[in-house]
Parts: structure tokens; C-alpha cells; sequence
């Protein structure tokens, strides 16, 4: 099967219409149905950034943004549905606790695609697929822990003037 039920090859695979959704399509990259998905669902509930193919990060993108919007949503129905493509109760907590609080402002857009080069071995197009704002978050985490150690420091020598006294 082609694009759109048409006969021939598709340069990533069969691919297929969601039921009920007219536009979404599901890349399958060749592999057995029951695990078509998987990548998706590894990197949704993975941290920041994951490094893959092109094809798969394009193919990935629309479901990290649907979980997230899932996120920001935070009731029970909009639970239920990221529980059932998610796959550990973790990764749910998380898609809930800290994406959807993360993103709540943001209207869209919420990953970012980075083309890298060339994998070596089979020549693959590589890509980084981040999370959009995740180099600040970390660059914050950065700032407390030096805040603390300062603070850490005065405070050593303050008490080590008191002793002195």
C-alpha cells in the first residue's frame, strides 16, 4: 500500500489511516503492527531529548504534542486516554505533573527537531527531538546548585569568624 490506499512503495514504510481521524497517519517503518508505535511511546515518557532518524522524529513530533496538549487539559477523561497510550503509570504522572504545568501557557510547538548528520554505519539522516525550553530548565537547576554552594561557603565562613572571635 502507498500513500493514501493507493498501490506502490512508501519511502518510510506502509502507512495506514487512523480510524475516526482523516488526516492522522501511522508510520509503522516497516515493522510488525503490534509494534508499529513503540518509539512513540518510548519517547514520550523519556526526559528532554532522544536522538533517532528524521523519519521517526517527524513521525513522533504530532504524538508528543497531542500527549502534551493532553497534559495541560489535567482531567479524568484526559488522563485515562495519555494512561492508555502511555505506557508506564510513571510517565503519566510526569506527562501530568511537570509537562502540563511546563506548557501551560505555550499555545503549541512544544518539541523541536534537530537535524545532526549522518549516522556511520548505515548512513542514516540522524535527528534530536528536545523538548522546547528544556536547555532552560536545566540552565535553572545550574543556578540554584551554584546559589546553594555559595550560600554553602558564606555560611562555613561565618562560623568560622565566630570561632576565631
Amino acid at each position: 500500500m502507498g500513500v493514501c490506499g493507493e498501490p506502490g512503495p512508501h519511502p518510510q514504510g506502509t502507512i495506514r489511516q487512523l480510524p475516526g481521524q482523516p488526516r492522522a497517519w501511522e508510520f509503522n517503518f516497516s515493522r510488525a503492527s503490534v509494534n508499529g508505535n513503540r518509539p512513540a511511546k518510548v519517547y514520550v515518557s523519556l526526559d528532554g531529548k532522544i536522538i533517532t532518524t528524521v523519519p521517526k522524529a517527524k513521525a513522533v513530533k504530532p504524538l508528543i504534542d497531542k500527549m502534551i496538549t493532553l497534559g495541560k487539559r489535567d482531567t479524568l477523561h484526559s488522563r485515562r486516554q495519555a494512561a492508555s497510550f502511555l505506557e508506564t503509570p510513571k510517565s503519566v504522572k510526569k506527562l501530568f505533573d511537570t509537562l502540563g504545568t511546563r506548557f501551560g501557557q505555550r499555545q503549541g510547538g512544544y518539541t523541536r527537531i534537530v537535524r545532526l548528520g549522518f549516522r556511520k554505519g548505515d548512513g542514516a539522516e540522524q535527528a534530536m527531538i528536545e523538548l522546547v525550553g528544556s536547555e532552560l530548565v536545566k540552565r535553572a537547576a545550574e543556578r540554584a546548585k551554584r546559589r546553594e554552594e555559595r550560600l554553602k561557603a558564606q555560611r562555613e565562613g561565618r562560623e568560622e569568624e565566630g570561632e576565631a572571635e
